[in-house]
């Protein structure tokens, strides 16, 4: 199975011709999208919404969304980027849905019952650590900055925002979450000058 990710130009033709095939009302052709995007939708919406069944019920609405939606998509921008905007808005409502507070005791429920289960890294407890720590704006500017490797541009387009807007911000937050790792003690001065 061949890979798209957001930035790889020389497949952004084929994924065009698949949503093609989809518009013309070929299933199989959108099971191909699926696969294609599945797993980089879901880390997304876990990174959100901070439980894991709940990214997992979100990925599942969101492929209903776009494939119900897909007739209105443009290619104005790329798919992904398409994908990840019915995405991050699907987040949004979840997240105002339900409160805060039950959001905070599910999440802590999940991790209590996966403990025996899954032991994260201590990278990984770091990552989630800091991400944990910023509102669902800047959880989403960082992901598709420096996970999914977007252009300000293309964020600009999946957030309704300005890029230059985005660029400040992530530059704030960048330095935000280097001071919180200078703080725990987790950065050397020599690491954090290699990382300006």
């Amino acid at each position: 199975m061949v890979r798209f990710g957001p930035g790889a130009n020389d497949h952004t033709e084929h994924v065009e011709s698949v949503v093609e095939c989809v518009k013309a009302g070929d299933q199989q052709a959108y099971a191909t999208i699926i696969r294609t995007f599945e797993k980089q939708i879901y880390t997304y919406c876990y990174y959100i919404l901070k439980n894991r069944e709940e990214a997992e019920d979100a990925v599942q609405d969101i492929f209903i969304k776009v494939y119900q939606a897909i007739g209105k998509y443009r290619q104005q921008v790329s798919f992904s980027a398409w994908l990840y905007k019915v995405a991050y808005y699907h987040c949004l409502d979840q997240i105002r849905i339900k409160s805060r507070w039950y959001q905070f005791i599910s999440t802590q429920k999940e991790q209590q019952l996966h403990a025996d289960d899954y032991h994260p890294s201590h990278d990984e407890r770091e990552v989630d650590e800091l991400l944990m720590n910023l509102n669902s704006e800047e959880r989403n500017l960082v992901l598709l900055k420096a996970v999914e490797q977007y252009s300000f541009e293309e964020i600009g387009q999946i957030m309704d925002c300005k890029p230059a807007t985005l660029r400040k911000k992530y530059e704030r937050l960048r330095k935000k979450l280097i001071q919180q790792k200078l703080k725990k003690g987790g950065l050397t001065n020599e690491r954090m000058v290699r990382s300006n």
